[in-house]
């Protein structure tokens, strides 16, 4: 497929180059924004598994950028940003970059350090991992990633704060939503309107922080196991099995961006110049260090050798 193709095939695509994002998926954190508000009186904010950076570009426009420009701003007052993920990204203005591991200990205690020992009033999480296809398996593992980002978010995020996640929607996501439930009071899960509907991600989004009274962080797997066995037996399985029948469990889902905006699953005709020709841009920035970029290399090589 030429770029072209993929222009007129994903609106938001070819809408992200033109805007200047990294990414599609800065949309998606403007349209849960547009729905809830998230950024309101956040300064002190953190990007889990942040590469190639376009929710970080989000925060930046919509925290650094506004209170670096007012008339009345002061260096020592403006939004902090801290950026995490294992692969370097390009720099972005009012961005702090970390290059860790989110379920480290000691990543958190980097970020504290950036914060002036202060917590974050909004942690965002965007990651996911290679899926397989297997929509079972990538639902698991997607979870497992947003209980890693819990292990860092309980670190880091003070009482009141918020938390926003990429999740895969499947027969689990109950289980996931009494999980985050025992930290926030409230969760909803929202679908954007630049995530496709064919797609079976959403994004939990996690209000008001209020960790069970007496809660020590290294308890928290503990705490997490519990709520898939209530009968506390040590050999079942962590699972939603008991949370159907009398005990199902409805999950405020709800749609969010502008609904009569642009559809991600539908195609669009390119905007053509005069002369009736359509250029494609190139994206804004591409990967600096890919974890791919030593298979490019090798094959590469292997074609310049036959």
């Amino acid at each position: 497929m030429g770029k072209a193709s993929r222009d007129k095939r994903d609106i938001y695509y070819r809408k992200a180059k033109e805007e200047g994002w990294r990414a599609r998926s800065a949309f998606k954190l403007l349209q849960i924004d547009e729905e809830f508000n998230i950024f309101e009186g956040v300064k002190h904010v953190v990007d889990l598994c942040a590469a190639p950076g376009s929710w970080s570009q989000v925060l930046s426009r919509k925290l650094y950028l506004p209170a670096k420009l007012s008339s009345d701003s002061k260096d020592d007052d403006l939004p902090l940003i801290v950026a995490i993920d294992l692969q370097p990204m390009a720099p972005i203005e009012g961005v702090i970059q970390v290059q860790g591991d989110i379920t480290n200990a000691r990543t958190a205690e980097v970020v504290i350090r950036h914060f002036d020992g202060c917590k974050a009033d909004l942690v965002v999480c965007d990651g996911a991992p290679d899926v397989t296809g297997l929509h079972d398996m990538d639902e698991f593992v997607q979870s497992q990633l947003i209980l890693a980002g819990l292990t860092i978010v309980t670190h880091i995020l003070k009482n009141g704060g918020k938390f926003i996640a990429k999740i895969f929607r499947g027969k689990d996501t109950s289980l996931l939503y009494c999980q985050l439930k025992l930290f926030f009071t409230e969760v909803t899960l929202a679908k954007p309107k630049s995530s496709r509907n064919s797609s079976i991600e959403a994004f939990a989004v996690c209000e008001n922080y209020s960790p069970p009274e007496g809660f020590n962080e290294k308890d928290l797997h503990r705490l997490l196991e519990k709520v898939g066995t209530p009968s506390g037996a040590d050999d079942l399985d962590c699972s939603s099995g008991w949370l159907e029948g009398p005990n199902k469990i409805y999950i405020p889902f709800l749609a969010c961006g502008d609904l009569s905006g642009y559809d991600s699953d539908r195609s669009y005709p390119l905007p053509k110049a005069a002369d009736g020709s359509y250029k494609s841009l190139d994206p804004v920035q591409p990967p600096i260090d890919p974890p791919y970029k030593r298979a490019l290399q090798m094959k590469k090589a292997s074609n310049n050798y036959n």
